[in-house]
């Protein structure tokens, strides 16, 4: 690890599960990840170069923020094949945000949001 060059690291997220085995079905079947390592403590999944880590938590969905977001080619086609699967989309109608069919248009990027069975916020988005 280069210290002195922060932006060469590879970030993780960490997402909280009360049901473990359950939420774990979400992120492999429903987000097609696959396991990278599994111990007592939890679950660690590679989505491109990142690493999300799934652990059991009494805390889980309480978050109000998204913990975490998925870049992606074509927000569009994502967002088919998560419906497809049972995702449903957040709308927002807010000061400084307000989506239209799930996508806000975020000043040369577009976002989408959605909750995994526990309630945590997700996000896709794609930089146009």
């Amino acid at each position: 690890m280069d210290l002195e060059n922060p932006a060469d690291w590879t970030f993780g997220a960490t997402i909280p599960a009360k049901d473990l085995a359950g939420t774990r079905k979400f992120y492999e079947e429903v987000l097609g990840l696959k396991v990278y390592r599994e111990d007592p403590a939890g679950i660690t999944y590679h989505a491109g170069d990142s690493i999300l880590f799934l652990y059991p938590s009494e805390f889980a969905g309480t978050a109000q923020h998204t913990l975490g977001g998925f870049r992606v080619s074509d927000i569009e086609a994502a967002m088919t094949d998560l419906r497809a699967k049972g995702v449903t989309f957040e709308e927002y109608d807010m000061p400084g945000l307000k989506t239209v069919d799930g996508i806000a248009e975020l000043g040369g990027e577009k976002g989408a949001w959605f909750k995994d069975p526990e309630g945590n916020i997700l996000s896709l988005s794609q930089v146009s």
